[in-house]
C-alpha cells in the first residue's frame, strides 16, 4: 500500500505542484535563496524509492542467507553487504537527480529572481531575451551553453562506467 502511494506520486506532473511549492517556499521565507532552489529536488523521493526498491528486489536471497549463516545480524547484513552492493544504483540515482536539478528552468525562474541566486539555465534565457533588436550574439550564447553542458558531460565521463554497471548488476558472479 505504501509503495502504491509513492508510485502514484510519480504520476503527478511537477507543474501541478509548482504553485503549492511556491507558496510553501514563500511561507518558509526561502524565496530568492539557495535552499529554496534546492529543496524541491528532494521531491524526487518517489522516483528514488521506486528505483532503489526495484534494485533491492533483484538482490538474490542467497546473499542475505549467506551473511546470516556467517553470523551477521540484520543491520550488519544491510550495512556491510547490501549497501556496498548498492553503490552503483545510488551513484546512478545521484547523477540522475543532479542532471534533473542542473537542467531545471521553471522552478529557478519562479523562485530565484534575485541576481545572487540566479542559476545558469535562467541566466541563459535572460541573456537571450535581453539582446537588442535583432538576433542575439550567437557565439556568446553557444559558449555559455557549452559551459552549461560541460559539468554534465564531465560527470557522465567520470561516472559512466558505474552507471552502466548498475543496469545489469545482480550481485552473483
Amino acid at each position: 500500500m505504501t509503495f502504491t502511494v509513492f508510485l502514484s506520486a510519480l504520476m503527478v506532473p511537477g507543474i501541478f505542484t509548482a504553485i503549492p511549492n511556491f507558496v510553501l517556499m514563500k511561507d518558509l521565507g526561502l524565496l530568492n535563496s539557495f535552499p529554496g532552489l534546492i529543496l524541491p529536488t528532494f521531491f524526487m523521493t518517489p522516483f528514488a524509492i521506486f528505483f532503489l526498491r526495484q534494485f533491492f528486489l533483484g538482490i538474490p536471497k542467497e546473499i542475505d542467507e549467506a551473511a546470516r549463516i556467517d553470523g551477521a545480524g540484520p543491520f550488519r547484513v544491510f550495512f556491510k553487504v547490501i549497501v556496498p552492493m548498492s553503490s552503483a544504483p545510488i551513484t546512478t540515482l545521484s547523477v540522475l537527480t543532479f542532471i534533473t536539478a542542473w537542467n531545471e528552468y521553471f522552478w529557478p525562474l519562479l523562485v530565484g529572481q534575485a541576481d545572487n541566486v540566479r542559476v545558469l539555465t535562467v541566466a541563459l534565457g535572460i541573456f537571450r531575451s535581453q539582446t537588442p533588436q535583432g538576433s542575439p550574439d550567437w557565439s556568446a550564447m553557444m559558449a555559455a551553453t557549452l559551459v552549461a553542458a560541460l559539468p554534465i558531460m564531465v560527470l557522465f565521463t567520470v561516472l559512466g562506467k558505474k552507471i552502466v554497471n548498475s543496469i545489469g548488476f545482480t550481485g552473483i558472479k
